[in-house]
């Protein structure tokens, strides 16, 4: 409960920088709250109008009606439509902060969670905060003015008859906290059962080449409506226990309003009251009902509310990248290993005790078998994994005191995942921090990896949309313009990792050379299978489960005869 209300405070802090027009929804619905209350007077001027014969006041009475019914709606819309901007704007910027937040949080976070459970919390989840805040804060507001002004008028009208309907009030209180804890569980399991369905969409969307080609398309279905099914029931579940909820607490105003109704019906009580006062109190003691209905009806978006409030403060307070360096150095290209080690989460040791050292300008090739640790080492240069022990230094400089983004901005990547966005050729090869880049650094860049050629070959040439994933073009073609994106970056670190493996042969011998122009001067890595990358580099690595198990160059390592030659001899054919 407390925690509860640390993050229900939380949430509230978001409403703050709305505070003018929250006050613009309060006179919204004080007016509202004004003409639910003149209903019932207005019924009691009526009736005793009309007793007592009063022509001037029932003359007036259609135009009243007119004049309320304008007010009831001025207030509403006043009411509603702030409270709306509000709400959207809430959703507006929590949703920023929580992608911003996603791109600080470390890599380890995708590895641990889905696609489709991360994009559930940005839009799903973040959508149900307002249920918690400005909803339910409407609701209270407009339906507590009412509720209050009637009680007002049901106690400056009668305070005795008036006490029956509070004796009721702790049972209604027991009732709602009941189901207020229900709904809680259920709305956490209706989020994480969103996340289910929406990972199945993504995977299915993402992998739809695998899913037709290999007749997937059953299977996909079927975990699609049995995901889908679990989240209908929890939904439904919820839906029952609110629905239950709003009759039982009505029942229970209606024991207390035929209370009422007995005592106030005693001759003795009647005997003080006119015509028009009596319908107007039984009148005013009924339209009760309707606004603690809305009420109670508030405790499912509280909680739907709050489950989603943790979920994403549980994001919002995640570390993020350990980012404390201040040095932002202009790297030469020096690089030393010392005593290294990787530690994954789940215990697996990637990188043992490793020591090397890369001079400034040097290619270095790692080869090795899959899983030897290839990936994991050049993922520390660039601080996707974090180095469990040991050092790694650029320039003799600590790789934790370099501040990130110069460090990542001075090191170019080509993976063997190639990573297409949807947008044109031009912006996929000028992205992020290469935007600025003029028309004919791009098309050099792309000459540089043969690319050119097949670019100008597309229906808008640089300005044809890749689509998503650039699947429209072959896997040698993606390759070639990730490839004239880190030519363009002319960064003094370049990592390949299997940058080579999509391209046929007539591809790789036109970027071998494209390669051999973009290593001059710089610190190359390179991760690769085929003998044609490595063969010409200044020093060949050979790893095995995170070791070096020999180095040297390749004229040095055939004469060996050791683990490099036994490779060769495969002609790196195994992974």
């Amino acid at each position: 409960m407390k925690k509860d209300l640390q993050v229900y405070r939380r949430l509230l802090r978001y409403l703050l920088p709305f505070w003018g027009l929250a006050i613009l929804v309060i006179i919204g619905f004080a007016i509202n709250a004004a003409t639910e209350v003149s209903v019932a007077k207005l019924l009691e001027k009526i009736i005793n109008a009309i007793q007592e014969r009063d022509q001037s006041f029932t003359t007036l009475f259609p135009l009243l009606v007119i004049a309320l019914m304008f007010f009831r709606g001025l207030g509403t819309f006043i009411g509603g439509y702030y409270t709306a901007v509000i709400s959207r704007n809430l959703v507006f910027n929590i949703r920023q902060e929580v992608f911003a937040k996603l791109l600080r949080l470390p890599a380890q976070y995708y590895l641990d969670n889905t696609s489709g459970h991360i994009t559930a919390k940005i839009m799903y989840n973040v959508e149900q905060l307002t249920a918690a805040s400005t909803e339910s804060l409407r609701t209270l507001v407009q339906q507590g003015l009412i509720t209050l002004g009637l009680l007002g008028y049901l106690l400056y009208t009668n305070w005795r008859l008036t006490l029956c309907i509070l004796v009721f009030g702790p049972l209604i209180g027991l009732l709602i906290r009941k189901a207020a804890k229900r709904m809680r569980r259920l709305s956490i399991q209706v989020q994480d059962t969103m996340g289910d369905v929406n990972h199945v969409v993504q995977e299915t969307v993402n992998g739809n080449l695998v899913v037709k080609g290999f007749g997937g398309q059953t299977y996909e279905q079927s975990r699609f409506k049995e995901n889908s099914l679990e989240n209908l029931r929890r939904g439904l579940k919820m839906v029952a226990v609110q629905q239950l909820n709003s009759p039982v607490v009505q029942f229970i105003m209606s024991i207390a309003l035929a209370i009422i109704i007995w005592i106030a019906l005693r001759p003795e009580i009647l005997r003080d009251i006119s015509a028009g006062e009596f319908v107007a109190y039984i009148t005013a003691a009924g339209m009760l009902s309707k606004p603690i209905k809305a009420l109670t009806d508030i405790n499912e978006k509280l909680q739907r509310g709050l489950a989603a409030a943790h979920s994403v403060f549980e994001l919002l307070d995640m570390p993020e990248e350990d980012n404390h360096g201040t040095l932002t150095p202009d790297l030469k290209g020096n690089l030393q290993f010392k005593n290294v080690n990787l530690v994954y989460s789940d215990g697996h040791h990637a990188i043992h005790d490793f020591n090397l050292d890369v001079k400034a300008g040097e290619t270095v090739a790692l080869v090795g078998r899959s899983g030897a640790g290839k990936t994991s080492l050049v993922n520390l240069l660039v601080r996707f994994q974090e180095v469990s022990s040991g050092q790694i230094l650029f320039d003799q400089q600590d790789i934790r005191d370099i501040e990130l983004n110069s460090l990542r901005s001075q090191i170019a990547m080509v993976n063997q995942q190639v990573v297409l966005f949807n947008r044109t050729v031009r912006e996929n090869i000028a992205y992020g921090q290469l935007e600025g880049a003029s028309d004919e650094a791009v098309i050099a860049a792309a000459k540089a990896a043969y690319a050119h050629d097949f670019i100008m070959a597309l229906p808008q040439g640089y300005d044809t949309a890749l689509g998503a994933q650039g699947l429209n073009l072959s896997g040698g073609q993606r390759q070639r313009i990730a490839i004239a994106r880190a030519i363009l970056k002319n960064a003094p670190i370049l990592i390949l990792d299997e940058a080579t493996s999509a391209l046929d042969n007539e591809s790789e011998y036109f970027i071998q050379r494209a390669f051999d122009a973009a290593m001059q001067d710089r610190t190359t890595i390179v991760i690769a299978h085929r003998l044609s990358t490595i063969e010409n580099a200044d020093r060949i690595v050979v790893m095995d489960q995170g070791r070096i198990l020999e180095q040297g160059t390749h004229q040095e390592l055939i004469a060996q005869k050791g683990a490099y030659f036994q490779l060769h001899q495969r002609n790196f054919e195994e992974h």
